[in-house]
C-alpha cells in the first residue's frame, strides 16, 4: 500500500472553473441508480495497482458476480498514482471517463465541487455496511456538509508505532504503553539505557512529519473540524485554538526529549534510520515494517524485534487519533455505463470481497476490522487505530497539497527547533485559510 500519490500542481482550467462556481456543498445533481442490465455491454472501471498486486483475487471475484448478474463484462485498467490527478482531469473534461473509477481520498473533494461524480446518496443503503463505514474515509466521499455521499470507501491505511521490542525489554520495558504517560514513562527508560549511542532517538519524530504532529493535537481538540472549520460559506482556523495548541505541546515534549535531529526532514527517510540501529521508535504505517527489514534498504534480523501498537492516547484503550487515508470509488457524471458502475461498485464492496480484502488492508468498515486484525499484529494494532478516533484534512476542494502541507511542515518544523507554537501555527493558518477560502 505504499504509494505517492502526485497532485497536480494546476488544475486544468474548466475544472478550476466549475470548482470555484460551486457552493461549498456541491455536487453533481445526477442520482445514481443501480442496473443490472448490461447484457452485451463492457464497462470500464480504473483501479490502481495496488489492486493488481496486493489483493487481484477479489477483483476477479468482483467481475465474475458482476457478470454473472448483470451479463456485463468489466474491462479493468490499471492504473498508477504518478500523474494520476493530471489524468483523470483530462478524462473527466474530455468526456472520455470510465464507468466507475478509485481515487486517493485527499483528491475526492475538488472532483465533488466540481460535479464530476454522480450523486450515491439514494442507493447508499444498497451497498454492505455502510452503516459502519469507516468515519473519515466515508467523510472524504461526502460533500463539504456532509449531506450527500458522491464516492464510497474502499480501503484504508492509519498510521502506529513500530518499536524495538528488544530495546525495550533491554531497557525493563517488557509491556507496550497504554497511554502517553506510560509511553513517556517507558521511552525515558529506553533513553537512559542508550545514553551512550550516538544521535539515539528513543521516539524518532522528524519535524517535518505534519500527520503526527496534527494526531497529538486531534488528541486535544477533537478529530471534527481539524485544522479548520466551515459555517457554510468560509473556513476559519483551528490550528491556534488553545486545546489544539495544547496536543502539539505534548507532540513537541516526546521530539524534544526523545527525537535526535531530523527537525528539518520528514519521515521518508525513518525506515532507513531505524535499521540502522539508532532508533527505537518511529510513527509510521503498517508496511513500514517491511520497509524496516528490507534485505536491500534495511535489516532483515529486526524482523522477529520489531513490535506494533496504535499510537497511546490520554487514557488506556482510546489511541491518539490517526489520519485515515486510503481510496475512494466513484462514478463518474458523463460515464457511459452510469447505472452498471454503480452497481460494480456495490459488489466490489460487498461483505465478501471486503472480507477477503481484509487480509490485506484495512476495510472499509468497522464491522470487518476483526478480520483484518487477525491477520498479523501489525493489523491489529493498524486495526485498532482505525477503529478509534480519527480525523481528516478539511473537506475542501481548495486544500492544496504544495501549499497547505508545505505550510504545515513549516510549522512543525519550526516548532520542533524550537520556535513557539502559537507563533508558527498562526503564519501556517493564514496561508490555510487564504488557500480554503480563495474560491
Amino acid at each position: 500500500m505504499k504509494r505517492k500519490i502526485a497532485v497536480a500542481a494546476a488544475l486544468a482550467s474548466v475544472l478550476t472553473a466549475a470548482a470555484c462556481s460551486s457552493s461549498s456543498t456541491a455536487g453533481s445533481s445526477k442520482q445514481a441508480t443501480l442496473s443490472t442490465d448490461g447484457k452485451g455491454k463492457t464497462i470500464n472501471v480504473w483501479l490502481m495497482q495496488d489492486a493488481q498486486k496486493g489483493w487481484p483475487g477479489v477483483v476477479d471475484a468482483a467481475k465474475k458476480q458482476f457478470t454473472a448478474e448483470t451479463g456485463a463484462n468489466v474491462n479493468i485498467q490499471w492504473q498508477t498514482w504518478t500523474n494520476y490527478s493530471t489524468k483523470l482531469d483530462t478524462a473527466l473534461l474530455s468526456g472520455n471517463a470510465p464507468d466507475a473509477l478509485e481515487l486517493g481520498n485527499t483528491q475526492t473533494a475538488k472532483y465533488i465541487a466540481a460535479n464530476s461524480f454522480v450523486d450515491l446518496s439514494s442507493v447508499k443503503d444498497k451497498f454492505d455496511n455502510s452503516s459502519s463505514w469507516l468515519d473519515s474515509l466515508a467523510a472524504s466521499g461526502q460533500s463539504a456538509d456532509h449531506t450527500k455521499t458522491y464516492a464510497i470507501p474502499y480501503y484504508a491505511g492509519a498510521r502506529i508505532m513500530i518499536y524495538r521490542k528488544d530495546l525495550f525489554a533491554a531497557a525493563g520495558v517488557t509491556t507496550p504503553p497504554t497511554t502517553l504517560d506510560e509511553l513517556t514513562a517507558d521511552l525515558t527508560k529506553v533513553k537512559a539505557a542508550n545514553s551512550k549511542v550516538p544521535n539515539f532517538s528513543a521516539l524518532y519524530l522528524p519535524g517535518k512529519n505534519w500527520y503526527t504532529a496534527v494526531s497529538f493535537g486531534a488528541g486535544t481538540y477533537g478529530v471534527n473540524n481539524v485544522i479548520a472549520k466551515s459555517d457554510g460559506s468560509k473556513f476559519t482556523g483551528t490550528l491556534t485554538d488553545p486545546t489544539f495548541i495544547q496536543g502539539i505541546q505534548t507532540w513537541d515534549t516526546l521530539q524534544k526529549n526523545f527525537s535526535s535531529g531530523g527537525t528539518t526532514v520528514d519521515e521518508t527517510t525513518q525506515d532507513a534510520l531505524m535499521a540502522k540501529g539508532n532508533i527505537a521508535a518511529i510513527i509510521g504505517n503498517g508496511w513500514e515494517v517491511g520497509s524496516v527489514t528490507d534485505p536491500k534498504t534495511g535489516d532483515p534480523s529486526l524482523a522477529s524485534k520489531l513490535g506494533t501498537i496504535a499510537v497511546p492516547g490520554t487514557t488506556a484503550g482510546q489511541p491518539t487519533p490517526a489520519f485515515l487515508g486510503g481510496s475512494d470509488l466513484a462514478v463518474p457524471t458523463h460515464a457511459a455505463n452510469p447505472g452498471l458502475g454503480a452497481e460494480f461498485l456495490r459488489i466490489f464492496t460487498n461483505t465478501a470481497q471486503q472480507t477477503a480484502l481484509a487480509k490485506f488492508a484495512i476495510p472499509n468498515n468497522k464491522t470487518l476490522l476483526p478480520t483484518y486484525e487477525a491477520v498479523s499484529d501489525v493489523n491489529k494494532a493498524a486495526g485498532a487505530a482505525a477503529n478509534g478516533k480519527t480525523w481528516f484534512i478539511p473537506n475542501s476542494q481548495f486544500w492544496s497539497q504544495a501549499s497547505d502541507e508545505v505550510a504545515l511542515q513549516t510549522a512543525f518544523s519550526a516548532i520542533a527547533a524550537g520556535g513557539d507554537p502559537t507563533a508558527a501555527l498562526t503564519t501556517a493558518q493564514t496561508t490555510i485559510i487564504g488557500d480554503l477560502n480563495g474560491g
